[in-house]
């Protein structure tokens, strides 16, 4: 277990760093305050390889550190918003083989499922609502942002994010293809 939680904590500020570094490319649309992005593919790399927790710290620390140093502080509910999303994915980790060198088909269609799901809850649920609880911003702002948040998400994690995880799936041994000689 020592050595499970070693890999997580290693992982988890990884991910989190690469979530920084990638996160501060992004490409604007005409929404203010709202890009494309493409760290969230990464993000759901990492949660499916070593799951949930280390799908949630990535976003969150990752998007806490990115936006202290863009604009000086956070914003708390995308914040939650993002490490949220890597819960949610993560949470395929042992229905989704990757480790086994599996990803077929079935799994590509059930991640991208399931990653949509999580974009549209979070993006439309969560963001916009702690955007009006806390920072007291306009309903029609706030979902807007979120709109298009989800889909530029989704489509970026469903393109960027299916093809990480096919190719870390080639990397892998998979079950049962060694044999003794």
């Amino acid at each position: 277990m020592k050595d499970n939680s070693i890999k997580n904590v290693v992982a988890t500020g990884i991910g989190a760093a690469l979530f920084v570094v990638i996160g501060m490319i992004s490409i604007p649309t005409p929404v203010p305050n709202t890009s494309i992005q493409l760290q969230y593919a990464l993000q759901a790399l990492f949660a499916l390889i070593f799951g949930p927790l280390v799908g949630l710290l990535t976003g969150f620390i990752g998007h806490a550190v990115k936006d202290a140093l863009q604009y000086g502080s956070p914003w708390w509910s995308w914040v939650l918003a993002s490490g949220l999303f890597g819960l949610f994915v993560g949470l395929l980790k042992n229905q989704i083989q990757l480790r086994q060198g599996n990803f077929s088909s079935k799994e590509i269609l059930k991640f991208n499922l399931v990653q949509f799901v999580a974009n549209a809850l979070v993006w439309l649920v969560v963001a916009p609502i702690g955007d009006i609880l806390i920072y007291k911003e306009p309903v029609n702002k706030v979902f807007a942002q979120g709109l298009v948040a989800t889909l530029s998400n989704g489509l970026t994690v469903g393109v960027a994010g299916t093809l990480l995880l096919l190719a870390y799936a080639r990397t892998q041994t998979q079950t049962g293809s060694l044999k003794k000689d």
